[in-house]
């Protein structure tokens, strides 16, 4: 393999935005494939789900919500702790943000060395970084399990459905129009960002997700699904891809390979299958290394800072 960029670093050009609308209450604004944030608008009052990676860049997001209602943001709620999905939620000034404890404690323990990393990993994403806050973003109200707020007439459930991309997914559910915002539980034709994610649950909670039969989903990357044939291709897409994974790095493992004949191998045998997806050259090392860790002695992610991810970049592709 010829020496790659360091993560999104070669990824300069600029997407274009949609502002899907999925019923009167529930947009998504996607960027192909760049994350996408969720927007439900209420008899009262909006929700924001993921902020985007800076409050110059959540400005675009505010614009679109202001095209369509001039009601109150009031609540901006987290689907997970990445840097990436959260910087940017001071733009939206609102009541309350909102995570599942989870998630918080995920911040507490790895937010700040998390920033450091993702900023270096994704210039585009964090364009005008100084118009981030200092410190943290940090929930108002947290969560554990499920939590069902009111926006006058429409309820919005928030659920933990199981770990996977991180300890502390949560998914937004609009029982009433079956429609659900997932994160990054579930990607379209984007790859799956593991480096913090738990391989052998994430499966089950995507499972979990079908259950709630879904007729339209907003991933976390990629356009909105927007029949329950997309929703289905989506979510087994990704589990696909999770499983592949899991399974190439169990049979190296088993095999007593190191960490880079693993890596070489998994690379080879999905490139064929996942290659053409957006970010599979940048997640691929961490999704296998923390694939790798996760099948011989670290059950939890371990801290990803931005010195070990470029030692990590330099062992894999260097």
């Amino acid at each position: 393999m010829s020496t790659k960029a360091f993560a999104s670093q070669a990824d300069l050009e600029d997407k274009q935005v949609s502002f899907t609308k999925l019923s009167d209450n529930a947009y998504a604004y996607t960027a192909e494939g760049d994350p996408n944030t969720g927007v439900i608008v209420g008899d009262d009052a909006v929700m924001v789900i993921d902020t985007q990676a800076t409050p110059a860049m959540a400005q675009d997001v505010i614009r679109r919500i202001r095209e369509v209602t001039d009601k109150p943001i009031k609540y901006v709620v987290l689907s997970h702790y990445h840097a990436v999905r959260v910087l940017g939620a001071s733009a939206y000034h609102p009541e309350h943000i909102i995570a599942s404890q989870d998630t918080y404690d995920l911040i507490a323990e790895r937010g700040e060395q998390d920033k450091a990393s993702e900023i270096g990993r994704f210039p585009r994403l964090f364009r005008a970084v100084e118009s981030v806050p200092p410190g943290l973003t940090w929930p108002t109200i947290t969560f554990t399990g499920q939590m069902t707020i009111w926006l006058g007439k429409l309820q919005v459930q928030l659920l933990q459905l199981g770990r996977g991309h991180t300890k502390g997914d949560t998914v937004a559910w609009l029982p009433q129009q079956k429609i659900l915002f997932s994160g990054d539980l579930v990607e379209f034709e984007a790859t799956p960002y593991a480096g913090d994610a738990y391989f052998k649950d994430w499966p089950q909670t995507l499972d979990r997700i079908a259950a709630l039969q879904p007729e339209k989903l907003v991933p976390g990357r990629g356009a909105a699904l927007q029949t329950p044939e997309q929703v289905q291709a989506g979510l087994a897409n990704t589990k696909a891809f999770i499983s592949d994974v899991y399974a190439s790095v169990q049979e190296g493992v088993a095999a007593g390979k190191d960490l880079k004949a693993i890596y070489k191998d998994t690379y080879a045998r999905l490139q064929p299958k996942y290659g053409h997806w957006v970010i599979f050259d940048h997640c691929m090392p961490f999704d296998v290394t923390r694939c790798y860790d996760e099948a011989t002695q670290y059950p939890d992610p371990r801290v990803w800072t931005a010195e070990r991810d470029r030692q990590m970049w330099e062992a894999l592709e260097g």
